[in-house]
């Protein structure tokens, strides 16, 4: 760390920078003469050379503001930008002249008990590295000669700003430290990235893997600049106080940019952007503020006035230690697993990346990438290390190529440093080197002196082999001193950290049966333990497969897990695995996993598990015993051979194998068969066997799917060979729409795609149809059924009067199907047909709908049999006293007068609680959270039972079956992030409140005389009367509460992309990407809910956790609510009246976040991945059933 007298002030008091530059000059109106001539005209550099006395008049406004650090008006000075105007040569004469001016102004105002700085200011240029507009190596030295220059200068630190590329930003730091080695001077070096309105950098760069890739550089401060205001700054800037380990720096624009009467103009006044400020100082522990666009002296004037030589409250936040990608952080230390290294690509261990490498196949190289990150690796090994090929230059192939298209960090692995350093050379994330040892000692020029010195360069973590001079490290003693060795060198030597090191303790075969190697698995064991216990702060890794080298794969499977996990118990961190093939302990037999736990603690003899008393027992010749049967789980392939050609296609349709589809459809056409007859006679017999596989459980929604998209790519393919008559609608019609008010259209599309595959023509209307538009449709086209759908609790009572609406037109004769969450059977087939006359059905799902079409069909043509009058007319199911009124009442409408004596407010709820303060009032909006945060919070059953509609499998326990399924989430979680479909965004807010009988007052201000809002809220009828307004001091009291408030979304780009899958025809990723988008949505809610627990000040009631995120057992708690505060979304039994969705997105500004809600949306929110909730403090708020 670089000493300094301006680090000392930032760890003593606040600093406070200048403001904009730009903005600055702009005011002065400047024409072609003032920078040189027209084709100068817009370097605002060249101003040092052509109006220095301007350049210094602007120092002097900013210092008598009261700046204590001024930029050097250098931003673009160096080769990139300047060569825009033909003279990248001028970047040291413009540097130094820029230093020299911002130098000599603030010598003159520098006091000893006010002392001015200058920082060099480096921007980030017009070329993107990462995405290889230019080298890492052409931008690190065109930024060189500005360094020079500006140390030359009399630069006080080094100011590299505005960075949108993490690549960029290294190399501006590296040609620092070339310029300051070249000088002999040392300054500080501070770092800003720019955070886009998305929440992320440019390329898509969230901060906790921009702070952890930058931390590994050695910056001495650490920021955010330009871009946004400080209002969509706001958490990152969290994140820096909390994680940082070195001081931050904030300078947001003055809010967010418009042209005003041909003028850039940005919306906030220096009062409200100082306010902004005062709130990152006292909240977030910020010690250094200052201006970007739009910020002019008066600005800074006031910044300076409000916080300017406040004592600091910085103090190192807890960072977290990992490798990152150019998108995201992958911890070193993961909550709920080990970090698994991917080793498919690598030349040596993988034939298929070898021969794509050998082949210049990229594209498969890239899909080899991507997979592992889907089977659930969090960094990939990278190796193309192969006899005769040029390393360096196959490295530089795909390192370039997995910078951008890979979401997981690589492992760069390599014998030779220089094709380590081809890799480093694009990673503008964190990297892992593999690998360091002392084979060939310590000297410089060592292997590991080379690795080490590229780890210090370039920010990376580097894997330690226990191998010295001798060889390769064999009992524990001996791994344990190799390990202590490295440590030292590393640390003492090549200024490391012990954070940055990564033990790999190394193990030989247990295959072999070599007496010297029996032992070999507890050393590597023990040795992990002991290292993790040594050297605090150290990581371990290890190449698990080699302990099982030479055995049969099933053998290698079971033994390669069972060890890992002996591994992970003893401490190991990290593993290179194959993540697919690594088997869950409770999926191995209790025999196999017995014989290989002997194995590895070589219990011979009667000291074995298995020995049953025999002396002579080795467990290595158990162990081939027990799997000389065992063949590893693949997938079979039937002999289909001596099928008939029907056959086949009836079971392309029950597999849902489309492979080799249309050849076999085109031969079934050459035999003669019509293509009406393929479908009609053979491939809906394989959907109605599909059906009857789903009803009996056999068969799980997702895997349906499958089967319906080969059966519409199976029509597709026969359609232009067939002649349709133009009133030909299958084996009948109907038509589909979501209800009035209601936006949700999953299970209606479900219902589509099963009877769209098994021949019935169906019109589906979309979302918020109201009934005179279905039954116009009906009409229309003579359908024989009418399918209404819907989610919502309201949408019940919407299907009641709609039914009450065919009835009034004497329409009844048309049948009608209802379905969605809010149904029973009970209530449709018993309370509404009461009511109705013609023909109802409830359909619990889509298959039962095809039943009740086909039974229906059946009757139109062969006639009405005697047991089919009465069917879907009469009164069915058990009676429910009450059932409609307790619908009605769920829904929002009361059929039943409340009771004179009901209570104004609950005589249950206390009203001496303590009331806490909120932390502001008002509204904030938060973008950029990291989706693999988000991810921890999701609720896996609603997930994979509700949304995916997966079931377990025979003798599968819960644990088992999320085990089973989480490999799918890790994969439509890295599909999603790869196209970018998941935008987080919250806004939320804490609002002076009152209660007032039913109501809830939200007041504009805390003198609480105006009225903002009003939400109107149902009671109990009965004991104990709640009301959610209950849970607020009334306004009677005259004591003061306050009410929190968020909505969450996903945006816009998932909903549009699962309409895209559905009217493509691509059933199944349609239902994991809307169940992914709709859980993700949930979970964000429920994480900003405890984000509001905590700074609200009662978090602590929360079910306790280690780590950053909970475990499974604490989330489980918070599912169940046990938490303090309840969370209320309207539209559910204890606030009913969706309309009040519309107040609350008034409230937190939903427009401005891409949020629609409004009668067109039937007061729901649009996009659909979208919620919101009201939130009490009250310890008694829990969900309850008003009325």
């Amino acid at each position: 760390m670089t000493q300094s007298s301006y680090l000392s002030a930032v760890r003593e008091r606040v600093v406070i920078f200048d403001g904009a530059s730009g903005t600055w000059l702009q005011a002065h109106e400047l024409g072609p003469d003032d920078f040189g001539g027209e084709a100068l005209e817009g370097c605002n550099e060249i101003l040092c050379d052509t109006r220095p006395e301007l350049i210094s008049q602007m120092h002097r406004e900013y210092l008598e503001a009261g700046a204590d650090v001024i930029e050097t008006n250098s931003f673009g000075a160096f080769g990139v930008p300047l060569a825009e105007y033909d003279m990248p040569e001028r970047a040291h004469e413009l540097s130094l002249k820029s230093a020299q001016l911002a130098r000599a102004a603030a010598d003159e105002f520098s006091t000893p008990k006010k002392p001015r700085w200058v920082g060099g200011s480096m921007g980030p240029g017009t070329k993107f590295a990462t995405l290889g507009n230019i080298s890492y190596e052409d931008l690190r030295a065109s930024y060189y000669p500005s360094a020079l220059g500006l140390l030359e200068g009399g630069v006080d630190l080094f100011v590299i700003e505005t960075q949108f590329d993490l690549l960029g930003a290294k190399a501006a730091m590296a040609a620092c430290r070339d310029a300051m080695a070249e000088v002999g001077r040392e300054v500080p070096i501070q770092v800003q990235v720019t955070i886009e309105l998305t929440g992320r950098m440019l390329p898509g760069t969230e901060i906790s893997a921009a702070l952890v890739a930058l931390d590994a550089m050695g910056p001495d401060v650490i920021g955010i600049n330009c871009a946004t205001g400080p209002v969509e700054m706001a958490e990152h800037v969290r994140h820096l106080s909390q994680n940082s380990r070195v001081p931050i720096v904030v300078m947001p624009n003055a809010g967010l940019p418009s042209v005003v009467d041909g003028k850039m103009h940005y919306d906030l006044t220096a009062e409200q952007f100082v306010e902004h400020q005062t709130r990152f100082v006292e909240e977030l522990g910020v010690t250094i503020v200052g201006g970007c666009c739009g910020t002019t002296p008066d600005y800074i004037r006031q910044l300076a006035e409000a916080v300017g030589g406040r004592p600091a409250t910085w103090k190192p936040g807890e960072f977290e230690p990992g490798a990152t990608s150019i998108y995201s952080l992958v911890p070193f230390e993961q909550d709920a697993s080990f970090l698994i290294i991917g080793e498919r690509t690598n030349a040596n261990g993988s034939k298929r990346f070898r021969e794509a490498l050998l082949e210049g196949d990229w594209d498969t190289c890239v899909k080899m990438a991507k997979d592992q990150v889907k089977e659930g690796a969090h960094v990939l090994d990278v190796c193309v290390d192969y006899v005769g090929r040029d390393g360096v230059a196959d490295m530089e192939e795909i390192a370039r190529r997995f910078a951008t298209q890979s979401t997981a960090p690589p492992v760069l692995d390599s014998t030779e440093p220089e094709v380590m350093e081809a890799g480093l050379r694009w990673m503008g994330g964190r990297a892992i080197l593999n690998s360091a040892n002392l084979e060939d000692g310590e000297a410089e020029g060592s292997r590991l002196d080379r690795v080490m010195k590229l780890a210090g360069q370039y920010g990376a973590a580097v894997i330690c082999l226990l191998i010295d001079e001798k060889g390769q490290a064999r009992d524990v003693d001996w791994k344990v001193a190799i390990a202590h060795r490295i440590h030292d060198l590393a640390i003492n030597r090549y200024g490391l950290e012990s954070s940055d090191l990564i033990f790999d303790a190394l193990t030989f075969p247990l295959s072999t049966g070599d007496d010297d190697l029996r032992e070999d698995a507890m050393a590597t064991i023990n040795a992990i333990r002991r290292i993790k216990e040594e050297l605090p702060g150290v990581h371990t890794a290890l190449g698990v497969s080699n302990v099982s080298f030479g055995l049969n794969p099933a053998a290698r499977h079971v033994l390669n897990s069972v060890f890992l996990n002996e591994c992970v118990k003893a401490g190991l961190d990290s593993a290179i695995v194959h993540a697919a093939r690594i088997m869950p302990l409770a999926k191995i037999p209790e025999e196999q996993k017995e014989v290989a736990l002997d194995l590895i603690y070589n219990r011979r003899g009667t000291e074995g598990t298995l020995s049953e008393g025999d002396k002579d027992y080795d467990p290595l010749v158990k162990l081939l015993e027990v799997f000389s049967d065992v063949n590893a789980a693949e997938a079979v392939v039937e002999d289909r051979t001596d099928w008939t050609l029907e056959d086949i296609l009836s079971h392309r349709i029950i597999d849902g194998d489309k492979e080799g589809l249309t050849d076999d459809l085109d031969k079934a056409m050459a035999q003669g068969i019509a293509p009406l007859s393929i479908i009609n006679d053979i491939l809906l017999a394989g959907m109605k066997i599909v059906g009857e596989r789903f009803g009996a459980g056999e068969m799980q929604l997702p895997f349906v799917l499958q089967s319906a998209e080969t059966m519409k790519a199976s029509v597709a393919h026969l359609e232009p060979h067939m002649e349709t008559a133009e009133d030909d609608t299958g084996k009948g019609s109907i038509v589909l729409g979501t209800v009035k008010g209601d936006v949700h259209d999953i299970g209606k599309n479900l219902v589509d795609i099963i009877l769209t595959n098994n021949g019935y023509t169906v019109h589906n209307m979309g979302i918020k149809v109201p009934i005179t538009e279905m039954i116009d449709k009906a009409l229309e086209t003579k359908a024989d059924a009418i399918g209404m759908s819907g989610l919502l609790v309201k949408s019940t009572l919407v299907m009641r009067d709609n039914l009450l609406e065919l009835t009034s037109r004497d329409l009844e004769h048309i049948p009608v199907m209802l379905g969605g969450a809010a149904l029973t059977r009970a209530y449709v087939e018993r309370d509404l047909r009461e009511n109705h006359p013609g023909r109802l059905f409830y359909g619990k799902d889509a298959f039962e709908g095809l039943h009740t079409m086909d039974r229906l069909m059946k009757i139109k043509a062969e006639g009405e049999q005697e047991d089919d009058k009465t069917w879907g007319i009469e009164p069915g199911g058990r009676e429910i006293p009450g059932l409609s009124e307790r619908m009605a009442a769920r829904a929002g409408e009361t059929t039943v007068e409340a009771p004179a004596d009901l209570p104004a407010r609950s005589p249950d709820v206390a009203t001496d609680n303590h009331v806490f303060m909120p932390p502001f009032l008002g509204t904030r909006v938060i973008k950029g959270i990291p989706i693999d945060e988000i991810a921890t919070w999701i609720n896996e059953t609603t997930l994979y039972r509700n949304q995916w509609q997966f079931r377990p499998e025979t003798g599968e326990d819960d644990v088992a079956f999320k085990d089973r399924l989480r490999s799918r989430f890790r994969e439509e979680l890295a599909k999603a992030r790869e196209d970018d479909l998941l935008v987080p965004t919250v806004a939320y807010g804490y609002f002076p409140v009152n209660g007032d009988g039913n109501d809830v007052v939200v007041w504009t201000d805390e003198n609480r005389n105006t009225e903002r809002a009003r939400f109107k809220l149902p009671r109990q009828h009965k004991e104990p009367y709640l009301c959610i307004a209950d849970f607020f001091r009334s306004v009677d009291s005259g004591e003061p509460d306050y009410l929190a408030a968020q909505i969450v979304t996903m945006g816009s780009k998932v909903s549009e992309r699962t309409a895209e899958l559905f009217a493509a025809n691509n059933y199944t990723e349609y239902l994991y990407l809307h169940g992914l988008g709709v859980e993700m949505a949930e979970a964000l809610a429920e994480r900003w809910h405890r984000r509001i627990r905590e700074e609200w000040g009662f978090a602590d009631e929360d079910p306790a956790w280690d780590g950053s995120s909970p475990d499974r057992t604490a989330l489980t708690g918070l599912f169940r609510q046990k938490y303090r505060s309840g969370r209320y979304s309207f539209g559910y039994p204890a606030c009913p009246d969706l309309e009040a969705n519309a107040i609350l997105g008034e409230l937190l500004g939903a427009e401005a976040i891409g949020i629609e809600c409004n009668e067109d949306t039937g007061w729901q929110y649009h996009p659909e991945q979208t919620t919101s909730a009201i939130i009490c403090h009250h310890p008694q708020s829990k969900y309850f059933v008003a009325r």
